[in-house]
């Protein structure tokens, strides 16, 4: 690969195995930490503040005073205290609704991704199951079985999850984006690049599918694209220093070395430990 530098003024460039390098561990950061599309699970978290969340609970205790037998309300605020990171209490609400109806999909599915962000992955598996049992086409469901067989490394079960979510809501984001996160980790970045347009499409505000878009880009040589969808990352997320550090791959790779060296340095200065951006700053200091 050979990038050219501005004929203007004489740049340093980047040699193209070391570029491959810092596209590898920038590649490795997307995969690692960006396991959702959207809000929280492409919208299971609301991401509302706590204040509000506060206020949400305060509110269905005095609903659930007034009708305990109803399991919607032990279900709406056992969300509430899941979107203010209280999950003892989540699961204790959605363990009442449960009693109440056994059969009540959603609160079994939000059990379940309560259960996968306290590390209770057998629980949330069952829970799971038991909706897909209860109500084959709620495809939420599919999405976090999904999720749980991707990190778990079972790829086949989890990408025959992604299909069928998609099969029953073909505008679910995070079932294209996760999908995407597999065919990109086996390097089919043009397909990953497909899912990742259709996650966009689905939930435009979201920020982690242009990230990993981008990171396919960034493999494919495509720099410009890249760039663009690094940028569009950072319009939604400024403080993400992966997302700084994919901008500053795009810009060397372009041959634009002095914003690829801002790039670097923003990513550093929210995270000194960063990878990509340490390494970038390397090479662009030695050539």
């Amino acid at each position: 690969m050979n990038m050219m530098a501005n004929p203007a003024r004489p740049v340093a460039s980047l040699s193209a195995r070391p570029l491959r390098a810092m596209v590898a561990a920038v590649l490795l950061v997307g995969l690692m930490g960006c396991e959702t599309v959207g809000k929280v699970g492409g919208g299971d978290d609301s991401g509302e503040s706590s204040q509000v969340a506060s206020t949400d609970i305060s509110s269905l205790s005095g609903v659930i005073e007034k009708n305990p037998s109803d399991p919607e309300a032990w279900n709406m605020r056992g969300s509430a205290y899941a979107r203010s990171g209280q999950f003892g209490p989540a699961i204790s609400d959605f363990n009442h609704a449960l009693q109440l109806d056994p059969d009540f999909a959603q609160a079994l599915a939000n059990r379940a991704l309560v259960f996968r962000k306290t590390n209770q992955t057998a629980q949330a598996l069952a829970d799971y199951n038991h909706v897909i049992a209860v109500d084959p086409n709620y495809a939420p469901a599919y999405v976090g079985r999904g999720n749980i067989y991707r990190l778990q490394g079972q790829t086949q079960q989890a990408m025959a999850d992604y299909d069928k979510a998609i099969q029953i809501k073909p505008e679910t984001a995070e079932a294209y984006y996760n999908r995407g996160l597999i065919r990109q980790a086996a390097a089919n970045h043009e397909v990953a690049i497909d899912d990742f347009t259709s996650a966009i499409s689905n939930d435009p505000l979201a920020e982690a599918p242009y990230y990993s878009r981008g990171t396919s880009y960034l493999v494919l040589h495509k720099y410009k694209e890249a760039l663009a969808d690094f940028n569009q990352a950072l319009e939604i997320n400024n403080r993400n220093p992966a997302s700084w550090a994919g901008r500053g791959l795009a810009q060397a790779g372009a041959g634009d070395t002095q914003k690829a060296r801002e790039s670097f340095q923003r990513a550093l200065t929210l995270d000194s430990s960063n990878v990509a951006a340490k390494n970038g700053m390397a090479q662009l200091g030695s050539t």
